[in-house]
């Protein structure tokens, strides 16, 4: 405990009545108040003028200011809920709850016709699972089950096959007619010709040619057609190797 004096007692009442003090101090000023009688008088005068002050001030309606309050924001919020500010505020909100939905959906649409475009546009692959198991359950004379020349595998018994033969009026007589293979060469050509007679997987088994004649021959044969093969008098597809060469027919001495 500290030793206070009256006067540095004094500069501390309205503090010490105030309970603004530190705890300390506050210790030390009301033990010397409670020995020393002037500064006793001059805390209760303190006191005095604090009481008249509370005394002299207006009272506040006591069961008004209860009720009132919330009764005013209450209604302050309602006006300002309907105010056109807030209309137009919700409007916008709404909107842009709109303008999000219409954007995901066009995504989705345009994302799913995407994956479909591409989807449809890969081709088949004959040597996928997929093209064999069709290959499999396709029926034989079929273009995706070609029948072979003896006619095993078709329904109308082991009875063979007649081959597909070249119209005289068709691309592929006049491409054989023109072409300039040397008499001493055979090429040999692998072929699928289907039921409407198109000639499709055009395949060299021999190399021995000059490649830059039998491609052009290739080529213009891949565009023709030719009459289809038959069976039981029905068309089919086959599968056939096609030997090409070029004959020349000499007279006989007499």
């Amino acid at each position: 405990m500290t030793l206070m004096t009256c006067s540095s007692v004094r500069r501390r009442l309205q503090g010490f009545h105030d309970r603004e003090l530190p705890v300390r101090e506050l210790i030390d000023v009301e033990v010397h108040v409670a020995a020393c009688p002037p500064c006793a008088g001059d805390l209760r005068e303190f006191e005095s003028l604090g009481e008249a002050l509370r005394l002299g001030a207006v009272p506040g309606p006591a069961d008004d200011w209860t009720g009132l309050q919330p009764g005013v924001i209450s209604r302050m919020r309602a006006e300002q809920n309907e105010s056109w500010a807030a209309r137009t505020q919700r409007f916008i909100d709404d909107v842009h709850l709109v303008w999000i939905g219409l954007a995901s959906a066009t995504a989705t649409i345009v994302l799913t016709g995407s994956i479909l475009s591409i989807v449809q546009a890969v081709p088949g692959r004959a040597d996928s699972l997929a093209g064999v198991f069709a290959m499999l359950s396709a029926p034989s004379g079929s273009d995706l089950n070609p029948a072979s020349l003896d006619g095993r595998g078709l329904n109308k018994g082991p009875t063979p096959v007649m081959v597909p033969t070249v119209p005289q009026d068709g691309v592929v007589y006049a491409t054989l007619e023109n072409s300039t293979i040397p008499d001493d060469v055979v090429v040999p050509l692998s072929v699928k010709v289907t039921k409407e007679g198109r000639v499709e997987g055009l395949e060299m088994l021999d190399s021995s040619a000059n490649p830059v004649q039998v491609q052009n021959l290739m080529d213009a044969l891949s565009g023709g057609r030719l009459e289809p093969a038959q069976h039981g008098g029905s068309p089919v597809a086959v599968n056939l190797v096609w030997l090409l060469a070029n004959t020349t027919v000499k007279p006989g001495k007499t």
